[in-house]
Parts: structure tokens; C-alpha cells; sequence
């Protein structure tokens, strides 16, 4: 169990999630923190927003959710972001996200170096490191955590913003990974990776000296690797709206479950179950139930 006064961060991309359904808060991180949050446990976002009406709706949006607001930063030269997204009859997003925009120039600060030194987990991606400012941000505040603590790379590869630089350099600094199929892919040819995926998880972790990667396989559930050994989950069947943020909960759940110390086959469990509940509601923050949040208790 952490300590009372270590957090859980989400640092990168803050911004709207415009839906079929209408405009929601979005951005991997802050999904991951709004679940952290309702999981019951302390989360911070880092990152930026612009000094537009768009931005101080997040804002408010956040602090509605008892949700820290103090590593928000507002940049008066550019917007808040904004992704248009479509939801294909599988359900599955595809997204069209604007550039030059707020969460691209995430500074760093004396504050925000002290809270890396006292958090318990991070969660970060690729996207946010698309622009020189934030990447920096974020590579030094996740070079700044302690050895003891959850450094989750949550690759989240969108469009065409990340490279095999951008990749390795941020394998170097987690200590967990996350990633769907389709990432694992791309991985697989930018690394020049062979055989199947036992063989290339192996791979990943043993070269980048990682304690676990989750492998999320959509219908078909899940992978946990660790210590050469495979957790496999089947995944729960569900009423599918759309998935949405369910990669986010997914690994909202699985830092709680280990900061907590949960044994691999209950952490497992516990975050498909999370996860599939936020696929059979419309976008990535619904409030979760209190028969899920006792999950976690």
C-alpha cells in the first residue's frame, strides 16, 4: 500500500473528445487519472490547456470531480485541444487530433520536478511527446520518480505522432508497459521483432528491463507477461457502446491493483472488469458503479 500522501499522475494530453454523442473530457492521461480518482485513490493531471473558454470548461470539469487542478497549466498562445473522433459499427474509435495546441507545451517547474520525487505511479504515452516542450516535461518528471515507483508507458500510438526514438527512449523509463494489437504491430516492425507474441513480449521486457506488459486484445480480452510467465483474461461479453477510454480504465485499475499488491490473477480480473463496464456506457469517463469501486476497497 502507498503512502497517504503519494499520488497518481497522468501527465500528457488534456482535451475534448468530440463524440457522435456530443463533446466530452478526454486525453489518455486524464481518463487515467478520472479513473484512478474513482477508484478511489489520489490523482493529479499534468498538462496544459489554453486560456480559452474551452479550456476553463475543463477546468471546471475537473474540479466538479474532486480533481486536482494545481499542475494544470493555462498557455495564453494556444488552444485548448480538441479531437474529432468517429465510432465505427465495432465500436471502435478513430481520431483526427488537432496540433500546436495547448497540451504540446506542458512546462516543466521547481513544483511539478518535487511532486515527481513523491508520487507512487505515473501514466504517460506517446502522443504528448510530439512536441519538444512536453516531451522533455514529461521524460524528466518520469526520470525523477523513485525506483520503487509504477512508470507506466501507456504507448497510445495515434496517427503519425511518435517514433522509434520517442518509443525507446520512453521503454527506458517505464517500468511497465501497455499496449492493444495493433500497437504491438507497429512495434513489432519498428524494432524488427520475431516470432509470435509470447516471444515478443519476452523480448520487450527482457531488453528494456520491464515488470510487466498488458496486452489488451479487445473481444478477446487480455495478456499480462511478467517474469516470463502469461496471465491470460478472456474478457467480460458486454452490451458494446463504444471503447473508448477503456484502455485508460484498464490501466487505471491495474496500477491500483498493484501499488496495493494484488496477486496477478485478482489485479487482472479486476481491471477487464473495469474495463468492460466502460465499453457498455457512451465515452471514456462514465462514473463507475459502487459494486465496481468496492473492487478496489
Amino acid at each position: 500500500m502507498f503512502e497517504k500522501q503519494n499520488v497518481i499522475v497522468g501527465i500528457g494530453e488534456i482535451l475534448w473528445d468530440m463524440l457522435p454523442s456530443g463533446k466530452v473530457i478526454g486525453g489518455a492521461p486524464a481518463n487515467f487519472a478520472y479513473h484512478v480518482r474513482e477508484l478511489g485513490e489520489s490523482s493529479v493531471v499534468v498538462s496544459s490547456v489554453g486560456n480559452d473558454e474551452l479550456g476553463r470548461e475543463i477546468i471546471s470539469g475537473l474540479e466538479n470531480n474532486d480533481m486536482s487542478t494545481d499542475f494544470l497549466y493555462i498557455d495564453k498562445n494556444h488552444p485548448t485541444g480538441v479531437v474529432f473522433a468517429e465510432i465505427n459499427k465495432e465500436g471502435k474509435p478513430s481520431y483526427l487530433i488537432q496540433e500546436r495546441v495547448a497540451w504540446d507545451y506542458i512546462p516543466t517547474s521547481k513544483l511539478l520536478r518535487e511532486l515527481a520525487f513523491k508520487s507512487a505511479a505515473v501514466c504517460f504515452g506517446t502522443a504528448a511527446q510530439r512536441s519538444r516542450l512536453s516531451r522533455m516535461t514529461i521524460q524528466t518528471f518520469v526520470g525523477l520518480m523513485g525506483q520503487d515507483s509504477v512508470r507506466v508507458l501507456d504507448i497510445n500510438l495515434r496517427q503519425n505522432f511518435y517514433s522509434q526514438d520517442v518509443i525507446e527512449t520512453s521503454l527506458n523509463l517505464a517500468n511497465v508497459l501497455k499496449l492493444n494489437v495493433d500497437e504491438l504491430s507497429v512495434v513489432k516492425k519498428l524494432f524488427r521483432l520475431n516470432g509470435d507474441e509470447k516471444n515478443i513480449l519476452n523480448e520487450l521486457s527482457r531488453k528494456y528491463s520491464l515488470n510487466l506488459i498488458a496486452l489488451t486484445r479487445g473481444r478477446k480480452g487480455s495478456i499480462l507477461f511478467t517474469e516470463g510467465k502469461t496471465y491470460n483474461h478472456e474478457g467480460y461479453r458486454i452490451n458494446l457502446e463504444d471503447t473508448v477510454g477503456a484502455g485508460d480504465a484498464f490501466v487505471a485499475a491495474l496500477v491500483i491493483g498493484l501499488l496495493k499488491g494484488y496477486e496477478f490473477e485478482d489485479l487482472h480480473n479486476k481491471a477487464n472488469r473495469v474495463a468492460s463496464y466502460i465499453c457498455s456506457k457512451h465515452g471514456a469517463t462514465p462514473s463507475l458503479t459502487n459494486e465496481i469501486r468496492k473492487l478496489f476497497k
